[in-house]
């Protein structure tokens, strides 16, 4: 597979304090990553840099082979980088379509008090093709404020790939989800992206979810990745389990497989 980003020695400092350091990761397209870590051990900070919304004190960034540091998020943004906040970033008092058509404007810089001219029926079927693939066209013109979390969720999401970035940062999708509505939204998500063949990363505290829909992972602890490795064998590295996940959900991952290992 081709690497699409490309980050070497990367490394953020706020005065004495190391946020990153000697951060060093290579990205093929069509992996799907998983970025784990407790708060504050420089998941959201990597992120950040890459997606142009903090600057980097140190450190190389390319992306399909080209220099990205230094510029703006919106630049990065049309060069095939996109991503989504654990806090949806919806317009409120719009509908779910307009949403959406609103994201597509943004991107291609018509300004949203030209919302008119990109109301054409090229741009409105690929739109409603867009709810279709993220299963929320039943809410086509309901305003967002009055969305279920889980919807609102997919809807943010939609919105960030709604250009098919070549690659997709998600912090933390599943924030706010029910236990019963997690499995579910992800399933979503994932199979619309792979329809889309964008590569994925993204933040998440919920093992389960990493260990689901997750080929690698990046495990972060105080700014340093301390396990660069397939889903398998991160899960039972010894720095991942003691700075990471925690003995106790090792051992309760233990039973897990050994209980499905007898029922099959």
């Amino acid at each position: 597979m081709n690497a699409i980003l490309e980050v070497n020695d990367l490394q953020k400092t706020f005065g004495a304090v190391v946020a990153a350091k000697d951060i060093n990761v290579t990205i093929s397209e069509h992996e799907t990553i998983g970025v784990i870590g407790a708060n504050g051990a420089g998941k959201t900070t990597f992120v950040n840099m890459v997606t142009g919304y903090m600057e980097p004190t140190a450190g190389q960034i390319k992306f399909l082979g080209q220099d990205i540091l230094g510029l703006q998020p919106r630049d990065i943004t049309c060069r095939g980088i996109s991503r989504s906040f654990q806090v949806p970033q919806v317009f409120m008092s719009e509908t779910v379509f307009e949403n959406l058509l609103m994201a597509y404007a943004i991107f291609e810089d018509t300004g949203l008090d030209m919302l008119k001219p990109v109301m054409s029926e090229e741009r409105a079927a690929r739109v409603d093709d867009h709810l279709n693939r993220y299963q929320i066209a039943d809410y086509r013109n309901a305003i967002a404020s009055t969305l279920p979390q889980g919807v609102r969720k997919l809807l943010d999401i939609a919105m960030a790939a709604v250009r098919l970035p070549k690659l997709l940062m998600l912090d933390e999708p599943t924030s706010g989800i029910s236990v019963e509505e997690k499995f579910p939204l992800m399933d979503i998500i994932m199979d619309a992206l792979k329809q889309e063949n964008t590569t994925v990363l993204f933040i998440e505290h919920d093992m389960e979810i990493v260990e689901r829909y997750v080929a690698r992972v990046l495990a972060f602890y105080q700014g340093e990745i301390v396990c660069d490795a397939p889903t398998e064998e991160a899960m039972v590295d010894e720095k991942v389990r003691e700075f990471v996940i925690g003995e106790e959900y090792h051992r309760t991952r233990i039973e897990r497989v050994a209980e499905d290992s007898a029922d099959a």
